[in-house]
């Protein structure tokens, strides 16, 4: 193995099963908007890998990491990346795995230029791509792709919505007393 995977680190779920996903990021400046898809794939107990893995500053990981992916047991693989947004496409051109680009927001274009640089990808190297910042639908994204060829991951999901449910109908609730009480 190359020194690629002495350099991801382990998500806390999986009960020291091998990762599923990896969620990749150009920067760990990138960490804050993709914590989120970390956090629902711990939640849903899907084990996960996380690392910084730059199209523009460390090309030979990215290609090491992206051609080594499915060999080491990965389904899916989360790309986040900002300004140019180059690390979603590229990996996907790499790897036959399904790839999830997340466009992180910088301080300049508030995300729009990562958007369209993920969603815009030539034909052959799709990239499934969630809204700016949005790294939890991500997560949730893939879950439902590993989950497609997982029974348990698929019941852990439609709990998860179960709860989604409950949540929305207490807030309704709730709104409803605010409603009747400020008349």
């Amino acid at each position: 193995m190359s020194d690629t995977a002495s350099n991801i680190v382990d998500c806390e779920s999986g009960e020291g099963q091998a990762p599923l996903v990896g969620i990749i990021m150009g920067s760990d400046s990138d960490w804050n908007v993709m914590q989120a898809a970390h956090e629902v794939l711990v939640e849903l107990g899907i084990p996960c890998e996380v690392d910084v893995v730059s199209a523009h500053r460390t090309p030979d990981k990215m290609v090491r990491y992206a051609r080594e992916a499915a060999e080491r047991g990965l389904k899916v693989i989360i790309a986040g990346a900002g300004g140019a947004a180059h690390l979603p496409g590229m990996t996907a051109s790499l790897t036959t795995l399904p790839v999830i680009g997340v466009p992180v927001p910088l301080k300049t274009l508030d995300g729009m230029d990562s958007l369209l640089s993920i969603v815009q990808m030539p034909g052959g190297i799709p990239v499934a791509t969630v809204s700016i910042g949005g790294a939890k639908n991500a997560g949730l994204l893939a879950a439902r792709i590993v989950g497609a060829f997982d029974a348990d991951v698929q019941a852990r999901l439609a709990n998860y919505a179960r709860e989604l449910e409950a949540l929305v109908e207490t807030k309704n609730t709730a709104l409803k007393a605010r409603v009747s009480g400020a008349e």
